[in-house]
């Protein structure tokens, strides 16, 4: 089940909303021009397994995606455990297009900062979620990362993040701090 945690920038330790319905999810969000649906699939694919295998899986459910968003771009997703060599997601970034953040299996939490708020919507197997251009955001896995997510854009250029330099986004609750 998608939630959704509202947090006033002056008050990163603590949401003033927390929403758990869906409807009010997708509301609150679409206020923000965020997208946010619920796409039940029965794939059925860990996250931790080969790339190869995983694009084999997803095939149909990428292509549908990438047509219906007009994306001609993707990255994976795709982490189990900790890995140090990786880039730390929770970075502040922005990206030149909109992004479509689609979990295949476990569950990430996206937030956005708009304005004076930062929306946190913890996603889950089957949400999608559309990031308009520009809009600043970042990404939290938790203590134990879990996740296969498919990552959409416009075009490579789109693709690329461009990073804030504001830290602040590390004073937030990510989705094992609740």
């Amino acid at each position: 089940m998608s939630t959704l945690s509202v947090f006033h920038t002056s008050s990163p330790g603590l949401p003033y909303k927390l929403l758990t319905h869906h409807d009010d999810v997708v509301a609150t969000l679409a206020e923000q021009g965020v997208r946010l649906a619920h796409q039940p699939h029965d794939l059925r694919i860990r996250p931790g397994t080969s790339r190869d295998e995983v694009l084999e899986a997803c095939r149909a459910p990428l292509d549908r995606l990438m047509t219906e968003h007009r994306c001609a771009a993707f990255e994976l997703l795709n982490r189990e455990g900790v890995a140090a060599d990786q880039v730390d997601l929770r970075d502040e970034h922005v990206h030149a297009g909109d992004e479509v953040f689609a979990v295949i299996s476990g569950r990430a939490q996206v937030s956005l900062r708009v304005g004076e708020y930062v929306y946190g919507v913890l996603c889950e197997k089957g949400d999608v979620l559309v990031v308009p251009a520009g809009a600043r955001r970042w990404i939290d896995l938790g203590e134990t990362p879990f996740c296969l997510a498919l990552r959409l854009f416009s075009d490579e250029q789109g693709k690329q993040a461009s990073f804030t330099g504001d830290d602040s986004a590390r004073e937030f609750l990510g989705m094992d701090e609740f």
